[in-house]
């Protein structure tokens, strides 16, 4: 991704993430939001995902979901010793958004569709957080769909 771009890219998301609920807010705070080009190879691999789609994975969760805690040996819980991430990834939102540049077309069926801009990349931040921040809280990818943050 270009500097230009990435700069782009996180001016959208502090408008993003001011606009988000405290409760939301606050969240990063306890588990950080990383925000990266795309994923690693070892995020992939982990995920069982070929390189070649790294460029479609716009978030990522990791750590313990919700009020889940992490027992040490001893059995005696450190919720401390994995507090894990979000991540988002700058290429993959840009994708799933359609882009930067605004456009139309239609489809096989004639029906008319856009995508791109920066409205849109917007929204697509938006979403992926909330996907995001919802399987924190133990949501799985059924839920996120029927609340619309797929």
């Amino acid at each position: 991704m270009k500097d230009s771009d990435r700069e782009r890219f996180d001016e959208l998301l502090d408008d993003v993430v001011a606009t988000l609920p405290p409760g939301v807010t606050e969240l990063f705070e306890e588990k950080p939001l990383v925000v990266e080009d795309r994923p690693t190879l070892e995020m992939l691999r982990e995920l069982g995902m070929a390189p070649i789609h790294r460029d479609e994975i716009c978030g990522l969760h990791s750590g313990p979901m919700g009020p889940q805690q992490v027992l040490d040996a001893s059995g005696d819980g450190d919720p401390a010793a994995e507090i894990g991430v979000i991540h988002i990834f700058r290429e993959g939102i840009v994708a799933c958004a359609g882009g930067w540049t605004p456009w139309r077309e239609r489809d096989e069926d004639g029906t008319e569709i856009e995508g791109g801009g920066e409205g849109l990349v917007r929204e697509e931040i938006r979403i992926t957080i909330l996907h995001e921040v919802g399987h924190h809280f133990g949501l799985d990818e059924d839920d996120l769909e029927a609340l619309g943050f797929d």
